[in-house]
């Protein structure tokens, strides 16, 4: 793409999701939504193949209808109370904002679309979707988060985390088990999101840190399916070790930093005397932990047959991603001491 293009489009996003963070007014707050939509979608078709086509396409489909759910509930919100603050709703207009937000965040059951479109995404493009597009959508839930209703809350969360962690068994591509890990980070934070903001927050975050490090990873090691995962050891021994470390901070396993949000999230559930909620959590943690270990399985202990000329590969590597993923990296894996000042 055009630098010019592509700058544009990048400001257009951050000034989208700008306008949504800062605005009290569910018409601003909206018109940040579809400029952020607009501003990724010449992103997303650029590759200029029938797959990054279709992908565009299910995800304009899909956040047009969200938005036109937004802008519905908004309206009648707005003619029964005559306000357009956010913090002003009502309970029914309430009920399809969180249905029209949870589509857009791609949580189940309205997660149809996420697997199949980040699966035709080149893999920054990808990493905008899965991060940054999630940022304004998430902004809006945490600011009305005192209006919406627990029960949709908590069943949106149990569905999530049981769908993210089933969807991601049987897959062979990166891609379709970050849209799964996604779909399942998400549904913790809902669940736990009408009693403890704070700790909604601190897991969006975390994920923001850890997802980004990984599709860096991918990016780096240029890998995009499982069976090329193999041969990584052989290229790039340090960053394959590091991935499986990664991915073991996904998992949630201590001592990574992933560990800290399934901790204090299980730890507020059972404090509001949700322990049935908190053992199904749990449970379906343990789904989206076995195709992490099988990642990390695939990275470390498998290796293709290698001659000793083709142990090494010799060829330059690309560096314009190297901070910032050594950054996100670092974050990723030893922030668990930090977690009394946290919170």
């Amino acid at each position: 793409m055009n630098p010019y293009a592509l700058s544009i489009m990048l400001s257009s996003l951050a000034i989208g999701t700008t306008i949504t963070l800062s605005s009290h007014h569910w018409i601003l707050a909206w018109m940040g939504l579809e400029i952020n939509t607009l501003a990724i979608i010449p992103l997303m078709s650029n590759p200029h193949h029938p797959r990054s086509t279709e992908a565009t396409t299910k995800y304009f489909l899909t956040q047009a209808t969200a938005s036109t759910l937004i802008l519905f509930s908004t309206l009648i919100n707005a003619w029964y109370t005559g306000e357009w603050e956010i913090k002003e709703t009502l309970p029914l207009p309430t009920n399809i904002l969180t249905i029209a937000l949870a589509m857009k965040l791609g949580l189940a059951p309205m997660h149809f679309w996420l697997p199949e479109v980040l699966q035709g995404l080149d893999l920054m493009t990808g990493l905008i979707l899965a991060t940054w597009q999630k940022i304004a959508p998430m902004s809006l839930i945490i600011i009305m988060y005192s209006s919406l209703n627990p029960y949709i809350l908590t069943l949106i969360g149990i569905i999530s985390t049981l769908t993210g962690g089933w969807g991601g068994l049987n897959q062979t591509q990166l891609r379709k088990v970050m849209a799964f890990s996604s779909i399942a980070h998400l549904g913790w934070m809902m669940i736990i999101l009408p009693y403890s903001p704070q700790l909604t927050l601190l897991n969006f975050m975390i994920y923001l840190t850890m997802t980004s490090s990984m599709f860096l990873m991918m990016k780096l090691m240029n890998t995009t399916k499982m069976s090329s995962l193999t041969i990584s050891w052989s290229k790039m021994p340090i960053m394959t070790a590091l991935s499986t470390t990664i991915l073991l901070s996904l998992g949630g396993l201590p001592p990574m930093t992933g560990f800290i949000p399934k901790w204090l999230i299980l730890h507020e559930l059972t404090k509001q005397y949700m322990m049935t909620i908190a053992a199904m959590m749990a449970f379906s943690a343990l789904l989206s932990l076995f195709f992490y270990l099988r990642l990390t399985y695939s990275l470390s202990l498998t290796q293709s047959p290698n001659t000793v000329n083709s142990l090494f590969t010799w060829h330059k590597k690309p560096t314009q991603y190297v901070i910032v993923l050594s950054l996100t990296t670092i974050l990723s894996i030893m922030m668990l001491p930090l977690t009394p000042t946290m919170m």
